[in-house]
């Protein structure tokens, strides 16, 4: 691994990871979100120069340190850009103790046989180089499953493993993210579906060889106590998945092991028309709410 103490950090440190890597389609909701319409912006630089600052914001507040926020996942842009000066990956390790992981995956396929596996990923060699020169510790790739589909669960869990190994030979810690739907008309039998199917992944993996998992919030308590606990598991984590903050927190403390990913639910209420010091109370409130859903359990 990149850094031995970015990997005790990952492997036991209590906290959770900051899910700040909204990309494409999803930006211009994010900055509603934040109070910023469309009809502020035009084009692509725009957008994603307002979603930059918008996250040097977050990483710069005082509350947005490694004693509560142990990771940040980061939009390849973001990785590119610079916090006070200083490229964001070094920024996050060097200033605030945050481990610093980059979102690879362009984005879904068409829904088939009840999934969306991820698009080709071209030049994803290159930028696993780049990302290691740059001190970032590991990867986060998203596919959804809307049903529960035996082969389109296999399917997707295939592919994800199947790039992670690519992605752990540059020496990067893959986080494997199949994304159930909170909407699914199965979701419960979804995920045990999705359960199985990664429990026979991570038992195949080669000895020493170790992935995370990113996973929607079960409707079954602790359905994935096997998988936290599995050796070849670093940290099993927990996407907001379109619920509010308060819900999430309040699911996520019935699941023991497991801890936040939040990206919407961790920015929810902040606004670029709040005052500094209103943004810094508001974002510390959030951290600490989603901080305690992730290591004070029912």
């Amino acid at each position: 691994m990149a850094n031995e103490k970015m990997n005790a950090q990952m492997s036991g440190k209590s906290g959770f990871i900051a899910a700040l890597d909204q990309s494409g389609g999803s930006t211009p909701g994010a900055l509603r979100q934040y109070g910023i319409p469309e009809t502020a912006y035009s084009g692509d630089a725009e957008m994603y120069a307002l979603m930059h600052e918008m996250r040097v914001r977050i990483m710069t507040a005082p509350a947005f340190s490694g004693d509560s926020v142990i990771a940040a996942i980061l939009f390849e842009r973001t990785m590119d850009g610079e916090a006070k000066g200083k490229p964001v990956p070094s920024y996050l390790w060097e200033e605030r103790g945050v481990v610093p992981f980059l979102k690879v995956d362009k984005g879904l396929e068409a829904e088939a046989d009840g999934v969306s596996l991820m698009k080709p990923i071209p030049g994803l060699d290159e930028l696993l180089a780049r990302a290691v020169k740059l001190g970032v510790y590991g990867t986060k790739m998203r596919s959804t499953i809307n049903l529960a589909s035996k082969t389109g669960i296999a399917a997707i869990v295939a592919q994800q493993f199947r790039i992670g190994a690519q992605i752990y030979g540059h020496g990067l810690m893959p986080i494997i993210e199949p994304e159930v739907s909170i909407k699914s008309p199965d979701k419960k039998g979804a995920e045990a579906i999705l359960n199985e199917e990664l429990l026979k992944a991570v038992d195949a993996l080669p000895a020493g060889q170790q992935v995370m998992l990113k996973l929607t919030i079960p409707d079954m308590h602790d359905l994935y106590a096997d998988l936290i606990k599995h050796k070849n598991v670093e940290r099993v984590v927990a996407l907001s998945g379109g619920y509010s903050r308060a819900d999430a927190c309040k699911k996520l403390m019935a699941n023991h092991g497991m801890i936040a990913s939040f990206s919407r639910a961790l920015t929810e209420g902040l606004t670029k028309q709040m005052s500094d010091a209103e943004f810094d109370t508001a974002l510390a409130a959030s951290i600490k709410e989603i901080y305690t859903a992730s290591t004070q359990k029912a």
